[in-house]
């Protein structure tokens, strides 16, 4: 079993901007690019997981998120020949949450902070869950990491500073605070041979 890196989206890998109505309005965070070059030269699995609710809001159709995703990919590209290994998001929204679009109004396992991405990805592409280590901005990710078994690093980057001030969400234990996936990627490399 191969160990991975899983990432979120918005805040750790484009700057935090809402629910992103324009393709063009995504924009990486500086440095990410070759964060995620890092962890590719050393051949380590980079999979992107992430709460995608826009469609169950009715925002945009799931077609939208896909573009922002094939966006995402090429800006990796382009500026440090980056690549992830496999996109997984959650459309799905329950209606207690605010999902009003009938097509993806329902609860499930997807939705951080279940673990269904991680355990989808791990089944998919023979993933070490236990030895694996996720990055995101908001507790939810800490926690989704924590009930898979994962390692789980808060990013100060999006709602991260928030997190740990105890402005948004609630608190949680992360096993390591980093200012950016830059930092994080730094310290994953570290305790990858570990």
């Amino acid at each position: 079993m191969k160990r991975a890196v899983f990432l979120d989206r918005d805040g750790v890998l484009n700057i935090e901007a809402g629910y992103i109505h324009k393709v063009e309005d995504l924009h990486l965070i500086p440095g990410v690019a070759q964060a995620v070059r890092k962890l590719n030269d050393r051949q380590i699995f980079c999979c992107l997981v992430s709460n995608q609710s826009g469609p169950a809001r009715n925002y945009y159709p799931v077609s939208h998120v896909e573009a922002l995703h094939k966006r995402l990919c090429q800006l990796l590209e382009n500026e440090a020949g980056a690549k992830l290994d496999a996109l997984y998001y959650c459309p799905y929204l329950s209606a207690a949450e605010g999902g009003t679009n009938p097509e993806f109004t329902r609860y499930t396992t997807w939705r951080k902070p279940n673990t269904g991405m991680l355990v989808a990805a791990a089944w998919e592409h023979n993933l070490d869950l236990q030895n694996s280590f996720m990055v995101g901005d908001k507790a939810t990710d800490v926690d989704m990491a924590h009930n898979a078994g994962c390692t789980g690093i808060l990013v100060q980057t999006g709602y991260g500073k928030s997190v740990l001030s105890g402005e948004y969400q609630h608190h949680t234990k992360p096993d390591f605070i980093a200012a950016n996936l830059a930092v994080a990627v730094e310290w994953i490399l570290q305790h990858f041979d570990d």
